[in-house]
């Protein structure tokens, strides 16, 4: 029997098919890179047959894109936490934290996130306009915390400030330069504090990371 019928032989919840195609990329994605990342390849890894993926998508870069999202809302979600976590003054400094643990925790996924916005020349559109996603939590704890929305302009880059300074701390954090920092300052946490206090945009939050 041919390996296209083995595997189009196993059982699967059709209503189910995006979710597991998404799930597989994922595993695909954090164990080999996105180099092994292809529509044959999750087909396989989600035990259906090589035609089912292009139910849901036209091509690889399709399946990206949803992949992406996917890590999106997980962001979203993880940084919500984060907040109802924190005290009011704390809660912009646990959302700094939170991308970077995010990061930290999910390497390749965090790639993709950005390399699907780079192609795109743009952040996907609820980015910047659903009131859920990471960013304008960061926005509407801002505003929380005193800047004044009125101001369009400068509330827009302070969040865009704020934004890149845990974005540049999420590159930078792994670097063994820094370990006697974090040694000397009682751990990752509160390296991940102090730098983001430095940068005068957040304050101290103690929630583990």
């Amino acid at each position: 029997m041919s390996e296209a019928k083995t595997v189009e032989s196993r059982p699967y919840h059709h209503g189910d098919l995006r979710r597991a195609l998404v799930d597989a990329a994922r595993r695909l994605l954090e164990a080999e890179g996105p180099s092994a990342l292809s529509l044959r390849a999750v087909a396989r890894e989600a035990g259906v047959s090589p035609a089912a993926p292009y139910h849901h998508f036209k091509d690889k870069a399709e399946l990206l894109d949803a992949v992406a999202q996917e890590g999106w809302d997980i962001l979203d979600t993880q940084m919500m936490e984060a907040k109802r976590d924190a005290d009011g003054p704390h809660q912009l400094t646990a959302l700094g934290i939170a991308y970077v643990c995010f990061a930290r925790d999910n390497p390749a996924l965090y790639r993709v996130m950005y390399d699907a916005a780079r192609d795109k020349e743009m952040l996907p559109d609820d980015v910047q306009k659903n009131e859920d996603s990471a960013y304008c939590q960061v926005r509407n704890t801002m505003i929380a915390q005193g800047a004044n929305p009125a101001n369009e302009t400068h509330l827009e880059l302070a969040t865009i400030a704020a934004w890149c300074a845990a974005h540049g701390l999420a590159e930078m954090a792994g670097f063994k330069q820094f370990e006697h920092l974090k040694e000397e300052l009682g751990g990752e946490r509160q390296f991940l504090e102090a730098v983001l206090e430095h940068v005068g945009l957040f304050t101290s939050a103690h929630r583990e990371c």
